[in-house]
């Protein structure tokens, strides 16, 4: 089976293990199995929002193994980033959570409400009450100065209800009204993964995750293997599509795939063949010989397409032609 081959699992929450406040299926019983492979577990988070004990107790509701010590996620990250850039005591806006605060007040900042304050630093961090009052005071002390950390920039987060604006989306709001980018505390800078599995001392982690652009391009800067989840906001498509720095080592459609033997993949005088899909690439189309929603297909397409572009800077659809259309795509 594919965990079998790792010593620590490296899991994103959002998309991966819940979406809003509920569980995704089969997620939280292929969580409780890792102990019976002696596989070590990590949370690894870019929502600042939540302290570490909190985060842990609300899987811990669903039904989940965790505690705190298990939870690394992006505000503590944040604030340390921060207070290496600025002097002791310095004054800072925190455009984030109650726990973003906390944090910051650990490293002996001090923490000022406006913009008229003139702080010398200011943190972003994603809360669902942030307003544009809180914009617009992080643009008034940034355009005045201040030092810009971001824990995170997912553009989007999953949500119960669907994809929902991520800390992304309000950062590029700042940058847009500031001309300017911020220093990024979280995903995908590989901080996060490292300190995770260096706590466990595990030397062969595995990060899973549902976005390319954060847990998979922060897990290979990490140099680690990385899986991509189709239960949050990526697809297969977006996986076979992505820049070389984003593409991932293996693709499941949900936690429980860890537990199964991943499929062989292979060059034959075809193509590519995974399971009983093979795909070759004639230009800028991949024809698979397979089903459009078996995922052997898509795993088969990606290592094809894959090993025709090595080194691709930007994201490329190349266009697709299944033998089977039969239901819909992963």
């Amino acid at each position: 089976m594919l965990i079998s081959g790792f010593d620590a699992l490296l899991s994103d929450l959002d998309g991966v293990v819940y979406a809003g406040n509920g569980a995704i299926p089969k997620a939280i019983d292929a969580l409780n199995r890792l102990s019976e492979c002696s596989v070590s577990l990590a949370y690894v988070t870019n929502n600042a929002s939540r302290s570490p004990g909190a985060v842990a107790a609300h899987l811990k509701q669903l039904g989940a193994p965790a505690s705190a010590e298990q939870v690394f996620g992006s505000a503590d990250a944040g604030a340390e980033l921060l207070a290496q850039k600025l002097p002791q005591g310095s004054k800072v806006l925190v455009v984030g959570s109650g726990y973003l605060r906390d944090c910051v007040s650990s490293f002996g900042m001090e923490i000022v409400a406006s913009h008229t304050d003139e702080p010398l630093g200011v943190i972003q961090g994603f809360d669902p009450a942030l307003g544009w009052k809180d914009l617009a005071e992080a643009a008034f002390a940034i355009n005045g100065g201040a030092i810009w950390v971001a824990t995170n920039t997912d553009l989007t987060i999953p949500r119960a209800e669907g994809i929902a604006p991520g800390n992304g989306s309000l950062v590029n709001a700042i940058g847009a009204a500031t001309n300017t980018r911020p220093l990024v505390a979280g995903k995908p800078e590989p901080l996060l993964f490292r300190r995770a599995a260096e706590n466990f001392e595990a030397t062969r982690p595995l990060v899973v995750g549902d976005r390319l652009d954060t847990d998979i391009l922060g897990g290979n800067r990490a140099g680690y293997n990385t899986v991509l989840v189709l239960t949050g906001v990526d697809t297969a498509l977006s996986a076979l599509s992505a820049k070389t720095a984003e593409r991932p080592d293996y693709l499941i459609a949900d936690l429980s795939d860890l537990y199964e033997e991943y499929p062989v993949i292979e060059a034959t005088g075809f193509g590519i063949r995974c399971g009983s899909a093979v795909a070759c690439v004639n230009d800028q189309t991949i024809v698979i010989d397979g089903e459009e929603n078996n995922l052997d297909s898509w795993r088969a397409a990606c290592a094809a397409w894959w090993l025709a572009h090595p080194e691709q800077e930007h994201a490329v659809e190349p266009k697709l032609t299944f033998s089977q259309k039969v239901g819909s795509k992963p």
